[in-house]
């Protein structure tokens, strides 16, 4: 079996410091061109897809809110119109923009994805996340959120309803992805038909955060569903993967706890009644990659010029292709689908993925030697689903 690889795209990289880093352009962060480069590069190595960071406030230090900090990276592109952008440079690469579910409309959701799905011609996904923080909701300023104290009772809570929307959301959104059903754009010139009305649907979707009757202004897509996956660390959010996505992202240490994090999540598939395939489970990694100008050391030379060690909630590996493949392919054996990586530094550790780590794992036979599908779904050997308004005929 091979191994399925994405990227996590992120700044100048995972490393707080990256941006100062030896080859690095900071002054090309925001330029269509740094990120049209980086996806090529991607394409280049036959990686799955790549995924687009993003939120509603600026990057921080601290997970309950905004720092003082000014010699880190601040500031993103918005990451469904970065995606979209960058579609007509690729032809083969997945696309997974990330978005908000806490203060954005799943109809905007929906028709933001799908679109991306039609000008990519089916390699659009999506990553759903939650935004907890106080200082997010100040924005919209329509809700008053807690302040982020992990050991709170009440914050947990919190976070667990916040779950919850993020699931009605994502139903929103996969029922919106279904209103339209294929072929309902008819175009008949002679009869003045531009689509049959009988074949675009209300939702109908009656929540407790949503009410949505649609039907959506997008045609179905490619895919039908797009790819939908979640980044999770425990017990709620692999049950919220378990409800709505297709991909659950997990961050193991090592690899009795990869073995212990799968069955976690195969076990959150069975208490909410999954049905239909099992989630694949791919494992994040902030990787540091030895290569050409770039020996041992370099992890900590950056974390030296940000004055602390990097913290992560992945695994971070620092060492050669060869021995991360080692690494990739002893996981591999606890059940994980694949990985996602976090290159510590752009484009460096991008490259040293696509050029040193893709033919080490081609060479031991556990990865692939050219694209096999177009499609991002077919690609994990999900098939396109019928759309669920579908007629009897």
């Amino acid at each position: 079996m091979t191994l399925h690889l994405a990227v996590a795209l992120d700044g100048a990289g995972w490393h707080p410091a990256a941006w100062r880093a030896e080859g690095v352009r900071p002054d090309r962060l925001f330029t269509a061109g740094y990120w049209a480069e980086l996806v090529l590069e991607a394409e280049s190595g036959l990686l799955d897809w790549v995924t687009f960071e993003d939120s509603l406030a600026l990057q921080s230090s601290r997970f309950d809110g905004q720092d003082e900090r000014l010699d880190q990276v601040r500031g993103r592109l918005d990451a469904v119109l970065l995606a979209s952008s960058l579609a007509p440079l690729t032809s083969r690469v997945g696309l997974v923009p990330t978005t908000s579910t806490t203060h954005t409309e799943p109809f905007h959701v929906a028709i933001g994805i799908a679109s991306l799905d039609h000008v990519s011609r089916g390699r659009a996904g999506w990553r759903p996340r939650v935004s907890a923080r106080p200082d997010e909701a100040a924005h919209f300023g329509r809700r008053v959120f807690p302040p982020l104290d992990l050991v709170d009772p009440a914050v947990t809570a919190h976070v667990g309803r916040l779950l919850e929307e993020a699931s009605d959301a994502v139903e929103v959104v996969r029922r919106l992805w279904d209103s339209w059903e294929d072929g309902a754009e008819i175009r008949d010139v002679p009869t003045g038909r531009f689509i049959d009305r009988d074949r675009l649907h209300y939702i109908d979707f009656q929540g407790e955060w949503f009410s949505v009757r649609g039907p959506s202004i997008t045609p179905r897509s490619p895919q039908g569903q797009p790819l939908v996956t979640v980044l999770a660390h425990d017990t709620l959010p692999y049950e919220f993967a378990a409800r709505g996505a297709d991909v659950v992202y997990v961050t193991p240490r090592d690899r009795e706890d990869a073995e212990a994090v799968v069955g976690r999540v195969r076990a959150a598939e069975a208490a909410v009644g999954r049905t239909g395939p099992a989630l694949r489970v791919l494992a994040d990694i902030v990787v540091f990659l030895e290569g050409p100008g770039a020996g041992p050391g370099r992890k900590e030379r950056l974390d030296d010029l940000d004055g602390a060690e990097l913290e992560s909630d992945a695994f971070v590996f620092s060492g050669t292709p060869e021995a991360l493949a080692d690494l990739l392919l002893a996981w591999r054996e606890a059940g994980l689908d694949g990985y996602r990586l976090r290159p510590g530094v752009l484009p460096h550790d991008l490259t040293a993925i696509t050029r040193g780590l893709v033919p080490e794992l081609r060479a031991r036979g556990a990865f692939r030697g050219a694209y096999e599908t177009a499609d991002l779904r077919g690609r994990l050997g999900l098939t396109r689903p019928a759309g669920r308004y579908e007629r009897a005929s």
